[in-house]
């Protein structure tokens, strides 16, 4: 039988250990798609829409560590996966996208379908090529495959529809194309540069990110010699929250005041695997070191007075030994005394209190207890995230992934498909907005069809929540943001779900536990309160400013009751306790 285009693609795929394939069929896919039937080897995982394919492929990659693929067929098709690509891009995880094109020979003839992918994905990827003769093929697969697990990225392929279907020679030597293991850390001279500031330092503060991956008791360790606060980014909750007796807290929009407090009051900053990106919130005096794998990323955010190029454990493993260990503890008492209040007054507000409709505080709390020890969470961009941040408890096992960087709605589901399909035997949670839940609302067929138990769980607040509170914070009246919502629960059951909503809080513990032990696919729809504020941890003169001409504006506009819902919703004072930097 003649071997392929398509069926060299296939096999090379199968070598390095790719087991799924997220897409929707297109005839210029034809040729890759039959070859990955007659292989039997590598499941396809069909979505109903593209971007979910990209979606589900960050969450493969994220979870997983390896090379994770999609596909789309030539124009819409693969045009649906520029939002995924771009989430998986920014994310830093290896995704390769195979992007199928129009008939070489009618490339600039404006045919039908026909774009301009290379120039189209060159911004959301680390290699972007076309195949344009069968001969090209296998090392333009390998490289791009290589691109993608070195450089955490994406890489994309464009293949004409008729290429696949080319025949070419089996490859004879075909090496599977895995991350190459490396150890990468500053000299000897940086590293004592940086020992001789730190045993000088007084008051050490550590900022801590995604790169602390696979690094937790390398960072503990180093912190407990420089008795230093850690303030986690949300990429880096999951590495670092659990068994830290350093931790205080996130600081950022979806931290709060202990976080900040660390950090203002330091003298030295030690910023570790993190692109934190909101530069209100760095310390204008204190001297600042950044250790980053990526050396480009020194000083993008912030001043840098010394820069450190290499991986988190690999670095502090060498550099913790050369820690002098007498100094005071005074700045991180004081630190872990202000996060244990904040964190005490954080927690007062996730409680039933018998109101409705329900804090998504108290939703978001009871997802933590009652979730498996392994639980993979991924919240949707918006008040969710706000939520999990704050409320979710890791402990080593757990995951918490999202569009975290990219910021783009419809990511909780979409992305839960690829979780879930890359990891069968884990409990995978989606905490949906209802309107990123709408965005892509196809793809609860999509959990049906491919018989994947995702659990999601809606906060159904029938508004773009978190847009609400930024048009408040910026002083204007609410506008576009309402949602007329279907009940959730009953559209899940007319798709075969198990669906449950809820509107009282007497009924979430009960209906929570229900809902996460349910075998299969289930949907509980909460009404949560629309009104309910998340406070950033420093409130600046400007958003003060900006409350302050909502409500004005806001009553005469003729809708004061709002005003009145949003004081019954919120317990001022022990909101502003736990958000303001200031006791």
């Amino acid at each position: 039988m003649a071997h392929t285009v398509a069926a060299e693609i296939v096999e090379t795929l199968r070598t390095a250990g790719t087991e799924r394939v997220y897409g929707i069929p297109g005839d210029s896919l034809n040729g890759f798609t039959d070859a990955l039937r007659k292989d039997g080897t590598i499941r396809w995982v069909h979505v109903r829409h593209e971007e979910t394919a990209a979606f589900a492929a960050s969450a493969d990659a994220a979870l997983t560590g390896e090379l994770a693929v999609c596909a789309g067929s030539c124009g819409p098709g693969n045009l649906h996966l520029i939002n995924g690509l771009y989430d998986a891009h920014r994310s830093r995880v290896p995704v390769l996208a195979i992007a199928a094109h129009v008939p070489a020979a009618e490339i600039g003839s404006g045919y039908f379908q026909e774009t301009h992918p290379e120039r189209l994905f060159a911004e959301c990827s680390s290699f972007c090529e076309m195949v344009s003769t069968p001969e090209q093929l296998p090392r333009l697969l390998d490289i791009a495959m290589r691109t993608a697990v070195e450089q955490r990225g994406v890489a994309v392929l464009i293949i004409p529809g008729e290429i696949f279907l080319a025949k070419t020679a089996r490859r004879k030597n075909r090496s599977p194309i895995r991350a190459i293991p490396t150890m990468i850390r500053p000299t000897d001279d940086q590293l004592r540069r940086v020992a001789d500031h730190l045993n000088g330092a007084q008051r050490v503060t550590i900022l801590a990110g995604a790169g602390t991956a696979g690094a937790h008791d390398q960072v503990v360790a180093f912190a407990d010699a420089l008795q230093a606060p850690i303030v986690h980014a949300l990429r880096g909750k999951e590495f670092l929250e659990y068994d830290n007796p350093f931790d205080v807290g996130m600081t950022g929009l979806l931290g709060f005041s202990s976080g900040y407090r660390a950090i203002e009051k330091c003298d030295t900053l030690v910023m570790l695997g993190t692109d934190f990106p909101y530069q209100q919130f760095f310390p204008t005096e204190a001297t600042i070191i950044q250790l980053d794998i990526r050396g480009e990323q020194i000083g993008r955010r912030t001043r840098v007075d010394i820069g450190l190029v290499g991986s988190v454990a690999d670095t502090l493993s060498a550099l913790t030994p050369l820690l002098t260990r007498e100094r005071p503890s005074d700045h991180l008492s004081a630190a872990l005394d202000h996060y244990a209040k904040a964190r005490t007054s954080l927690d007062e507000l996730a409680v039933d209190d018998g109101k409705t409709p329900i804090h998504p505080q108290y939703l978001t709390m009871l997802l933590s207890k009652y979730a498996d020890p392994d639980a993979v969470f991924i919240p949707d961009v918006g008040s969710p995230v706000v939520w999990a941040a704050r409320y979710l408890a890791m402990n080593g096992s757990r995951r918490l992934i999202g569009s975290f960087t990219h910021g783009s709605m419809a990511n909780a589901l979409s992305q839960s498909v690829g979780a879930q399909a890359s990891l069968p035997g884990r409990q995978v949670i989606a905490l949906a907005g209802d309107g990123g839940l709408t965005m892509l609302f196809g793809e609860l067929i999509t959990l049906t069809q491919n018989r994947l138990p995702v659990k999601v769980v809606v906060f159904d607040n029938s508004s773009l929540n978190f847009v609400e509170v930024e048009m408040k914070a910026a002083g204007f009246v609410n506008y576009g943001t309402d949602l007329e919502n279907p009940d959730f629960a009953a559209v899940a059951q007319s798709l075969g779900i198990y669906g449950r909503r809820i509107e009282h809080p007497r009924e979430l513990d009960e209906a929570v536990r229900e809902f996460l032990a349910h075998d299969g696919p289930a949907v509980l729809d909460v009404a949560t309160a629309r009104q309910e504020l998340s406070i950033p941890p420093t409130i600046t003169a400007a958003q003060a400013k900006g409350f302050t001409l909502y409500a004005i504006r806001t009553v005469l506009s003729g809708r004061g009751d709002e005003l009145v819902d949003l004081a019954e919703t919120n317990l001022f004072r022990r909101l502003f306790d736990a958000a303001t930097p200031d006791d």
